[in-house]
């Protein structure tokens, strides 16, 4: 039977860098959808000159990774990059909840509780995308994507605080991506303003097996 998958993430390129593998395997099958806090307007960019502003080029890359995933559609909730602070959790919940009681989704996944990098726009994206499904009348699964220590691509001066990484063996489910493994790369590279992180993930997980990990809510 068709399912229906949405997945919550902060920033675009959160979904290719994620947990990209996970949602082109549903998309064959099921209809997945994307809700994006933010225009991700606060990332550096890598594109050497550009008259767009970053949001704009970062949204339509978005676009075309979500294309390239199967992804039916991307909500664009219109907060900005990096200001997901307490004021603002009950605005984005408020709208997290709509599309997703419009959505009706079988599955919803959204960032483990450290954010993967300890990024607080993830942590709020993890808090938010929690409160909302708790407070579901229709509760749908809830998977939190994580990436294991030997998987994280992080330079030593990405942030103050890199939060432990659950273990491998702490997974309640672990999907093999090695069917879709190209269109992951595919739908990582079309970030190209952020191609400085894409290739430093991509020079870690490469060599590694095309396994995405997930622990399910138990609340």
């Amino acid at each position: 039977m068709k399912q229906v998958i949405v997945a919550v993430f902060a920033h675009p390129d959160d979904e290719a860098f994620g947990p990209g593998g996970t949602l082109a395997q549903f998309s064959l099958e099921n209809d997945v959808y994307i809700i994006c806090i933010t225009g991700g307007e606060a990332g550096k960019n890598s594109l050497a000159q550009t008259e767009s502003k970053l949001s704009h080029i970062r949204k339509n890359e978005l676009l075309a990774s979500a294309k390239i995933l199967g992804v039916k559609k991307v909500f664009f909730l219109g907060f900005e990059d990096g200001s997901l602070s307490n004021n603002l959790y009950h605005k984005i919940a408020s709208k997290v909840e709509k599309k997703l009681t419009f959505l009706k989704p079988d599955i919803v996944i959204t960032f483990e509780q450290g954010g993967i990098s300890g990024h607080l726009d993830h942590i709020a994206a993890h808090m938010i995308t929690t409160f909302v499904v708790k407070n579901l009348t229709k509760k749908p699964q809830l998977w939190y994507y994580f990436a294991p220590e030997n998987r994280r691509a992080l330079p030593n001066d990405y942030f103050i605080y890199f939060p432990k990484a659950p273990a491998q063996s702490h997974a309640d489910i672990v999907i093999n991506t090695t069917a879709v493994w190209a269109t992951k790369k595919l739908a990582m590279l079309a970030h190209k303003s952020q191609a400085h992180d894409a290739q430093r993930i991509l020079n870690v997980i490469e060599k590694l097996p095309k396994n995405e990990y997930f622990i399910f809510f138990k609340g």
